[in-house]
């Protein structure tokens, strides 16, 4: 697996942090998520933590149909 630019990916707040407490973040803690963007997917899907966002089946769904669409 590729390493992750974690200064891309979060807010400056959570960068220097532990995976764990990354992972236990609300999503908001990712970079170009809103607060209301956390509480919008809150309130559709159940999602508080960033760890919720990546368990999530639909997102699990659609980067399945990425990667098929990626290797032919």
């Amino acid at each position: 697996m590729a390493a992750i630019d974690l200064d891309k990916v979060l807010d400056k707040a959570w960068a220097d942090k532990s995976l764990p407490e990354i992972l236990g973040a609300p999503v908001a803690a990712l970079k170009g998520v809103s607060e209301r963007d956390g509480e919008l997917l809150e309130e559709a899907f159940g999602v508080k933590t960033v760890a919720d966002l990546a368990e999530l089946k639909f997102v699990r769904w659609a980067q399945a149909l990425a990667a098929l669409d990626a290797a032919k």
